[in-house]
């Protein structure tokens, strides 16, 4: 096993691998992107502009479980076996080398790429091109894969022909309260599980969605806004204006889950917003939002419609295919607030809030269409339904296109 990288033995690992050349090592250098529970990241600048991405895996085990980063280089191997997924801009091959032993991880590094996040966050505004791109890619993923067994049987055998991937249900609530959960958490952070506990009709709820969860297409799974880049260029481009990134979780799964999870990474940057102060009720936080939910709204709406508009088929699949997405929200919601638990966030006021939501989201989907997309069902499916209006030749209905995007007139 090799020790741990770091600045000072990255650029000797590449050598040794044959990523750089032992010549002119005085354009080299290193920095390290910020701290990561997973894993250690290190990006590597050589000569003639080239980067890359160094990733290693914190913590690994010894017990045979796969290796997230092995999941990763899969999800890059499929991509290059099927030019279904290849063609896709967004999604395509970065990967340079894996080392499994060491889980090492080394790709491309998008060095003209924002994270969509941050760009939000500074801008403070939500273009419904970069919204609408996200559904269109994710949509292309999700209908390429659909229902087809080479995708599945890929992604369950690596290439030496042993089992190496599992499956797993991600629509879970939270863990029984154990005593350990005492010392590993503050008093304050407490009085989440307490709330949690204390709704009945949002456990049930969540063992409803987990009892319902249909895995039938290759999902990312872990898709949230620090997840999606932008170029930097995106107002001047035809094409390349996301990219896809970090696909360790991916695996067979509910496209629900994917759209669930990004539109609650989109809500969080309201609920993050929220001015909280015990003096202030409830209305006058979201007044004082610095970042209204309406001003979110048409993004929302922009990726959903872009979605299926490039799958219809999905709503043939599961009809209820809106309300499950909203469902997964609420989820997303809550896993959201744990996640910053376990990273040491103190559970305040505007998680009390997020918690309320999530309950009404997962309790009440249908009006929650309206509350958080600002819009009826109705009118984010009629125009796939005005398209589905004119009946497709039988055999068509067998076929996957090649998945080939508008000409790029401009740009990258």
């Amino acid at each position: 096993m090799l020790s741990p990288l770091y600045s000072r033995n990255v650029i000797r690992y590449l050598q040794d691998k044959g990523l750089c050349s032992l010549l002119n090592n005085s354009f080299e250098t290193v920095r390290e992107l910020k701290a990561n529970q997973k894993n250690c990241n290190l990006v590597v600048n050589l000569e003639d502009n080239i980067q890359l991405l160094v990733k290693q895996e914190k913590n690994i085990t010894s017990d045979g479980t796969p290796h997230e980063l092995f999941n990763e280089w899969l999800f890059q191997q499929l991509l290059q076996q099927f030019p279904v997924l290849g063609n896709i801009s967004a999604i395509a091959p970065l990967v340079l080398h894996f080392d499994e032993e060491n889980s090492i991880l080394v790709r491309s590094y998008l060095s003209e790429y924002l994270d969509l996040s941050n760009f939000y966050q500074q801008n403070n505004i939500f273009p419904v091109e970069i919204a609408s791109a996200i559904g269109t890619t994710l949509a292309a993923l999700h209908r390429a894969t659909f229902q087809r067994k080479e995708y599945h049987d890929f992604m369950a055998t690596a290439p030496a022909g042993q089992f190496r991937y599992s499956f797993y249900n991600p629509a879970q609530g939270i863990d029984s309260i154990t005593p350990e959960i005492f010392g590993q958490v503050n008093s304050q952070s407490l009085q989440f599980y307490t709330l949690y506990q204390r709704y009945e009709s949002l456990e049930a709820a969540i063992a409803d969605l987990a009892y319902e969860w249909n895995p039938c297409c290759l999902t990312h799974n872990d898709l949230h806004l620090h997840n999606v880049l932008i170029h930097s260029r995106w107002n001047q481009l035809d094409n390349c204006l996301i990219r896809l990134i970090d696909w360790e979780a991916c695996g067979w799964g509910d496209p629900a889950f994917d759209l669930g999870n990004i539109i609650a990474s989109y809500l969080k940057l309201w609920l993050y917003s929220l001015v909280i102060d015990p003096t202030l009720q409830l209305e006058e936080s979201l007044q004082l939002a610095i970042t209204p939910l309406e001003d979110i709204q048409p993004s929302l709406v922009a990726l959903l419609q872009a979605y299926l508009d490039a799958f219809p088929m999905i709503l043939e699949y599961s009809s209820d295919f809106l309300i499950r997405v909203m469902k997964f929200t609420g989820l997303a919601l809550i896993h959201q607030i744990q996640d910053s638990i376990h990273n040491c966030r103190n559970f305040d006021n505007s998680d009390i809030y997020k918690l309320e939501l999530a309950k009404n989201i997962l309790t009440m989907p249908e009006k929650s269409i309206v509350s958080i997309l600002g819009t009826q069902e109705s009118e984010i499916i009629s125009s796939v339904t005005k398209m589905n209006e004119v009946t497709q030749p039988e055999k068509e209905k067998q076929l996957v296109r090649l998945y080939y995007e508008k000409t790029r007139l401009r740009g990258c």
